[in-house]
């Protein structure tokens, strides 16, 4: 650990160009306006609409613009390349009215052309866009997806002229506002992807810092894999003078207590999650950097429900009832992280979970007995796949040894690199993985719709005819407190076939150096580096334990 820190520390400041220079990455950054951030695993891609990762996503949020844009301060929506739009009375119909002066980063003109092609773009079948259902709202664009149809112009989204963009919806959506700041709405550069493949293809060479063309406040400058992502000032966006910071970079570091010590040397300006270990101690001594506050994530398990024995639902909640959250959120993550026995986070709207996964040991050992499996005998051993990180391993260490305990049967545990993991889940390379949804709008929908059997993001094999029912039926209707109720009965279907183990509620514990100004704290984790920038007089990140 001590090798891979030196490596960090000495990176970090020849990327500052600070190698000569004895103030810290931090302080030279605050003079610079250069940000750094620690980012957790490096990211898979930056295609808006092909990631479905939160590191990428942070990084996107620097790169792009929808239609609109969120207030980090109050999460409300604002305007975006779109300064302002009309809703038709019945809900049907959106009519954007584009910025005469948005850019992309290479000076061309963006128009409302842009976003019919991005959204053609993203709802290609051969694209395979996790997130292509974000747009099913739109009419005839999930036929469209599913290959029912193969002609664009029947799907409900028209350029009337170059800066007036027109939707149109097959019901009213009550969030369709939020779902256009998602990054899968993202648009992107034509002339750009088609230079390095077809608009279906992943994975090419269009998001090199060299080839790249985005919208947002920030464009690509240099991204060296498993070291940094530094992006820089776009001076063609549109509303460049608002924008203070001069770059952001962003560190793929894995391991909490590597960007803990980075950030008390003063090499970063922003960690996202302290360990476990240090929390007590930043609440206490140094509270002036100490940020904590709920999140709209929820930690759980993946159960392969296309693998023997977990295709029976009795061996599924046996498993999930033989563990205690309780004793996982007290003694391991210790970051006040409530217990989570349902899906759906606690929400202010209204919403609340009805039904709960049981904590029944007894039953749990009964279940087994019934599937074949009395005392854990002739039970085969299963893995625990998780993405590498300290924390996700000592949870599944825990988890291992409470199914030994309860039940008496053996799991083994695997960890894998993000890019690797991201493609386990997504080919179904797993028995059990470690999983976490975070709300991309404020709506329980957000979180049902993941376990739709042609949801990207299901990755569990699971589907349930009475639980898409009733989420079809929750989109036909406009009422707040009928909607809730038909999630409600949806929610209780999946905890009672249980292709998940909900284990706990996400909180942020995050360390931000005092020269960071205008970063919000949220319950979404919803950045806008556009208004952030750094004070050189404050004092430095650096912090002595």
């Amino acid at each position: 650990m001590k090798i891979k820190l030196t490596y960090w520390i000495v990176a970090l400041g020849l990327l500052a160009g600070c190698f000569h220079d004895n103030r810290s990455a931090v302080e030279i950054g605050n003079e610079r306006q250069i940000l750094h951030i620690g980012n957790g695993s490096e990211p898979s891609d930056i295609d808006p609409h092909i990631t479905t990762g939160v590191p990428e996503n942070h990084i996107q949020l620097a790169l792009f613009e929808g239609l609109v844009s969120k207030s980090s301060a109050t999460l409300d929506i604002v305007p975006g390349v779109a300064e302002s739009w009309l809703v038709s009375d019945d809900g049907l119909r959106y009519t954007f009215h584009l910025r005469k002066d948005a850019r992309w980063s290479n000076g061309d003109a963006l128009v409302a052309e842009d976003f019919v092609w991005s959204w053609y773009r993203a709802l290609l079948p051969s694209l395979g866009n996790q997130y292509a259902y974000a747009f099913f709202g739109i009419k005839n664009a999930e036929r469209f997806n599913k290959g029912e149809i193969t002609d664009f112009n029947l799907v409900g989204v028209k350029a009337l002229d170059n800066h007036t963009l027109a939707v149109e919806l097959v019901r009213p959506v009550p969030y369709f506002l939020e779902l256009l700041d998602h990054h899968s709405m993202d648009p992107v550069h034509r002339a750009t992807i088609e230079k390095f493949g077809a608009p279906g293809d992943r994975g090419t060479a269009w998001t090199k810092p060299e080839n790249f063309v985005g919208n947002g406040p920030f464009m690509m400058k240099e991204w060296v894999p498993n070291k940094v992502v530094a992006v820089k000032k776009n001076t063609f966006y549109w509303d460049e003078q608002s924008v203070k910071l001069q770059e952001v970079h962003f560190y793929p570091i894995d391991k909490a207590a590597t960007e803990e010590r980075m950030f008390r040397a003063g090499q970063l300006h922003i960690i996202r999650q302290l360990p476990t270990d240090k929390i007590a101690h930043y609440q206490t001594n140094h509270p002036e950097v100490y940020r904590f506050y709920p999140n709209f994530t929820t930690y759980f398990y993946r159960f392969n429900t296309r693998r023997p024995p977990l295709d029976d639902r009795r061996v599924r909640q046996a498993l999930a009832y033989a563990i205690d959250r309780q004793q996982i959120v007290e003694r391991v993550t210790r970051g006040g992280q409530p217990a989570a026995r349902s899906f759906i986070p606690p929400m202010q709207t209204g919403y609340r979970s009805s039904a709960s996964m049981p904590e029944d040991i007894e039953r749990a050992r009964e279940l087994l007995v019934e599937a074949g499996y009395p005392d854990g005998k002739n039970f085969p051993t299963l893995t625990i796949l998780y993405n590498t990180d300290e924390d996700h391993q000592k949870i599944a260490l825990v988890i291992q040894q409470m199914w030994k305990k309860a039940l008496n049967i053996q799991v083994k545990l695997e960890n894998q690199e993000w890019k690797v993991f991201f493609a386990s889940q997504r080919t179904g390379n797993y028995d059990i993985v470690r999983g976490s949804w975070s709300g991309d709008f404020y709506d329980p929908k957000n979180f049902m719709d993941v376990f739709r059997p042609d949801n990207g993001n299901n990755r569990t094999g699971w589907a349930n005819a009475e639980y898409e029912a009733l989420i079809q039926q929750a989109e036909q209707t406009s009422n707040q407190a009928e909607r809730f109720a038909l999630f409600q009965q949806a929610e209780a279907i999946l905890l009672a076939d249980a292709p998940i183990m909900p284990i706990y509620t996400y909180t942020s514990n995050a360390l931000v150096a005092e020269s960071v100004q205008e970063w919000h704290n949220n319950i979404m984790d919803y950045w806008s580096y556009k208004h952030v920038y750094l004070d050189s007089g404050a004092t430095s990140a650096a912090r002595k334990p």
